[in-house]
């Protein structure tokens, strides 16, 4: 039994005006930086991409540490290539360390933190009273999100399942971080 990682980076950084995996963080791309501390903690770590996936591809260095998996229907949003990336689990996975690419800064010590024991269906990191990612979801909750419409958010998955979720206090305000647009970046960089 394992636990995966799952890293989202398959929308069209539309605000952001070019792909968030290949913006530069300490000296790494968002997506390396991910990569890397999730392969220290999770396997398979698992990247979905979509939108300009060829460039993403051509613009990491450590792409031989994960699995990845192509979603083409990218424009109908973060669930379907959540599915994407659950449909690819492997049957003895025993959960998912989920984020999106646009939290660069999450410590790998929170990713520890996270898997330990007890876990939980689901485990959120928090920071000062607010959680963010990533998020950890145990294998049995896999269906549900699987078998949500197009129309339907992951959150509804999570909300039904409030009573199961465990909250660990991390002091990582990375977890916290939305880099969507260039203001954000810019933030983002002047805090290192």
């Amino acid at each position: 039994m394992s636990v995966a990682g799952l890293i989202l980076s398959a929308g069209e950084s539309r605000r952001m005006g070019s792909p968030k995996a290949l913006l530069l963080y300490r000296g790494q791309t968002f997506l390396d930086g991910l990569i890397e501390r999730f392969a220290e903690v999770c396997a398979p770590v698992i990247v979905v991409l979509g939108h300009a996936e060829a460039e993403i591809r051509a613009g990491i260095s450590l792409g031989n540490r994960a699995a990845f998996v192509s979603n083409q229907d990218y424009r109908r949003g973060q669930l379907s290539s959540m599915q994407c990336g659950l449909r690819a689990m492997r049957q003895d996975t025993e959960g998912a360390l989920f984020t999106l690419v646009d939290h660069p800064r999450v410590q790998l010590e929170t990713l520890r933190l996270l898997l330990t024991e007890p876990r939980g269906r689901i485990v959120k990191p928090r920071y000062e009273g607010r959680s963010g990612h990533p998020v950890y979801f145990a294998s049995s909750l896999f269906p549900e999100f699987l078998s949500l419409p197009p129309d339907g958010q992951a959150r509804d998955v999570v909300r039904a399942h409030d009573a199961q979720t465990r909250f660990v206090n991390v002091p990582d305000q990375g977890i916290l971080d939305d880099i969507d647009d260039p203001e954000a970046y810019q933030r983002l960089l002047a805090a290192t």
